[in-house]
């Protein structure tokens, strides 16, 4: 059951979400296992999920464009489209490094918009803000865009896009990654548990996987912030 899960939703999904996910299945299966046993379940059968080394930035803050206040500081999202997050992650291929930009809805956590090419040019990230423009269902709402300083979010070509569909923006300020921690977080999952972190044969595959990931995440895995929705 905790393989065939996983294969289905995701290979590093933990043992709270794997507990409550399958607790049903155990009564059905007549399976008698509580929270406490089912870990000591999955340490004997090595299927802990292993803990994650440290991964590479993409942020190339050191530019003249302008830079934005941190407008959500401290601040909890409490509607969808109140506030989304961007940022930028690499896939490795056979053929060098490609780069997937992604927004995302920081109350709901549904991925709004990505792209996935073998440049990290700001194109690609307007790419992925238009995707998650199109996919917007309250466009009245006052909606603020977060992000780190990165050139991409800096670049007029970007703010101006964004401004122009009345969204306002937000970036870091410290430099710190854990000012942006939910796109920060969303990258990690998505190639850790589902197959973008190895080195992938060619850009079509991974643009592939990338669809296929996103679909997994939006509409079958489960969420703490959620209470496991």
């Amino acid at each position: 059951m905790v393989k065939d899960y996983r294969k289905k939703v995701g290979s590093k999904t933990g043992g709270i979400k794997l507990y409550a996910e399958l607790k049903q299945d155990f009564i059905n299966a007549d399976i008698k296992i509580g929270r406490d046993k089912f870990y000591r379940f999955l340490r004997l059968n090595n299927l802990l999920v292993p803990k994650r080394k440290n991964y590479i930035t993409t942020t190339n803050s050191n530019h003249m464009y302008k830079k934005y206040k941190n407008l959500v500081k401290d601040q909890v999202p409490t509607r969808p489209e109140q506030l989304w997050v961007s940022d930028i992650t690499y896939i490795k291929t056979q053929y060098g490094h490609n780069y997937l930009a992604i927004v995302t809805d920081a109350y709901s956590k549904q991925i709004m918009g990505y792209k996935l090419d073998k440049h990290m040019r700001t194109s690609l990230c307007i790419d992925a803000l238009a995707m998650a423009i199109k996919n917007r269902e309250y466009p009245s709402e006052r909606l603020i865009h977060h992000s780190d300083r990165g050139f991409q979010y800096c670049n007029p070509k970007y703010t101006q896009f964004a401004e122009k569909n009345n969204i306002v923006m937000s970036m870091t300020e410290q430099y710190d990654p854990y000012e942006n921690a939910v796109a920060e977080r969303i990258n990690r999952t998505l190639k850790y548990e589902y197959g973008l972190k190895q080195t992938i044969k060619n850009t079509e595959l991974a643009q592939k996987m990338t669809a296929q990931a996103v679909y997994i995440y939006n509409n079958l895995r489960t969420h703490f912030s959620l209470d496991l929705r």
